[in-house]
């Protein structure tokens, strides 16, 4: 036992924190709340060593095998933990100078978030798989509605629990098909049973199952609370939500998909939810004139990239590692960039009191800074070199010709294309638009600052210098096998 607790030392570390934040905020002036979010930052930092660590140590399982140890989910615990990091100091930046009662608490849930990511990127056994997953989806509905006195908002939160709801029950009755047939919810013995199933059952059982996870990554054709919560939601939060969920719902698709499910008819339909996310996203995103609808459906058109990964891991499961080793280096690469994208979203839409595109006009002498890290973030969004989604997109499609899936290759790389058109229309805006007169000036203040220089650094390095990171990656792609 006592190993086993050693071995969870971060997600000790994150409950720990969440509970210190939580008196933290009990105990400030509603004027304080700051020091909630500087206490989870540095908390969060400090996190992150000991899932570092846990990177280049042995693969096993704890607590009756129902959690995985490995390089895989250490790879995804320091994705959750960097994003929420970024998370608290964007939403410090949407914080400031408003006067709310919940600001204390939206920080200690960011926190809890945190905790409920990483334990759905490494829960091995389907009871524990689904807790995890209505832990975090408790949260994301707190935290999208937490703008009381915004109807938005509001909107968002109750969309978000209705549609989530049903995306569970779908989700938890594709686990029982499971259960029924083998009489176990571990996934490295379901295994055994599961490759007898016919195709037809197996099939159904994996479309509901993809019902809960396709939600979290917000798959067509599961997408459709995405934009109206995105709006709707703090900006800071629809950012997490557009990232950490992604990143934590893959995690456990993969891991249930490669090492529960026998590779069969259903890779043909992952292949093609794979091309409608991205045509679909991508086609709907042109015709938006609000930034954070248009990152929404960005975000879609994402996910759809996202899963060549999978579909590649799924349709030559000999190759391994390289499908697993590419979403992996698209996801880290993600996290910077679109975290960044919503940040400048945050910080324009503080100032200007508005998310329109058309406002965002003139921006390059109003607030340089967010002019030119928002030109490096739709760069990298659209997979222009030397950004760190180039790299992403090259890894993504190569697994994908490597695979057999060359027509999906060309779809990705058609589908990036496309999105040139409304990233770029945004640089326009800022660099070639003049500003409405009498247009204020944005300041960007020490906090915002240092999260645009982060983020837009981490989107430049990962591109020009990918190889550290691709190593990192590589040795995080071999999903334990016990």
């Amino acid at each position: 036992m006592t190993a086993d607790l050693r071995a969870i030392t971060p997600e000790l570390l994150l409950g720990v924190l969440a509970l210190v934040l939580v008196m933290i905020d009990l105990l400030t002036d509603p004027g304080s709340k700051r020091i909630v979010a500087w206490v989870g930052v540095i908390g969060l930092a400090i996190a992150l060593f000991p899932s570092a660590a846990l990177l280049s140590g042995p693969s096993r399982l704890v607590f009756a095998e129902t959690y995985a140890v490995d390089p895989f989910a250490a790879f995804f615990k320091l994705v959750a933990i960097t994003s929420g990091i970024l998370v608290l100091l964007a939403a410090m930046e949407f914080y400031r100078g408003q006067s709310t009662h919940y600001e204390g608490e939206v920080y200690s849930l960011v926190v809890f978030m945190v905790l409920s990511l990483v334990l759905l990127s490494a829960a091995v056994d389907l009871i524990l798989l689904f807790l995890a997953f209505e832990f975090l989806s408790l949260v994301s509905y707190v935290l999208a509605g937490s703008l009381k006195g915004d109807r938005k908002s509001n909107e968002a939160g109750v969309k978000y629990f209705f549609y989530g709801a049903a995306a569970s029950a779908a989700m938890l009755y594709g686990f029982t098909f499971l259960y029924g047939v083998s009489g176990t919810t571990n996934l490295y013995h379901l295994m055994q049973h599961v490759a007898f199933l016919s195709p037809g059952f197996l099939g159904l059982a994996v479309m509901l199952m993809l019902a809960g996870f396709g939600f979290k990554i917000s798959l067509v054709p599961f997408h459709q609370w995405t934009p109206d919560v995105y709006e709707g939601a703090p900006t800071p939060i629809a950012a997490f939500l557009s990232v950490g969920s992604k990143a934590a719902a893959l995690a456990a698709l993969l891991r249930v998909l490669y090492v529960a499910v026998p590779p069969q008819g259903w890779v043909t339909i992952l292949a093609g939810l794979a091309a409608i996310s991205m045509t679909l996203g991508n086609l709907v995103a042109l015709s938006q004139q609000n930034i954070k609808r248009m990152l929404a459906y960005s975000s879609i058109a994402h996910a759809g990239y996202m899963l060549i990964g999978v579909v590649a891991v799924a349709a030559s499961p000999t190759l391994v590692g390289s499908g697993v080793g590419a979403l992996l280096f698209y996801l880290l690469s993600y996290t910077f960039t679109n975290i960044g994208a919503f940040s400048v979203a945050t910080i324009v839409g503080r100032g200007l009191g508005s998310d329109a595109i058309p406002d965002y006009a003139g921006l390059s002498r109003r607030a340089p800074l967010s002019a030119f890290a928002m030109a490096v973030f739709m760069l990298s969004l659209t997979g222009i070199p030397p950004t760190a989604l180039f790299f992403g997109k090259f890894l993504l499609f190569g697994a994908a010709i490597n695979s057999g899936l060359l027509w999906l290759a060309i779809v990705g790389i058609l589908n990036s294309v496309v999105s040139l058109f409304y990233y770029v229309g945004v640089i326009r805006a800022m660099y070639l638009m003049p500003a409405p007169e009498g247009a204020p000036v944005l300041h960007e203040r020490g906090v915002a600052r240092a999260l645009l220089a982060v983020t837009a650094l981490g989107t430049i390095v990962i591109g020009i210098f990918p190889q550290p990171f691709i190593r990192v990656v590589n040795a995080a792609s071999i999903i334990g096998r016990f």
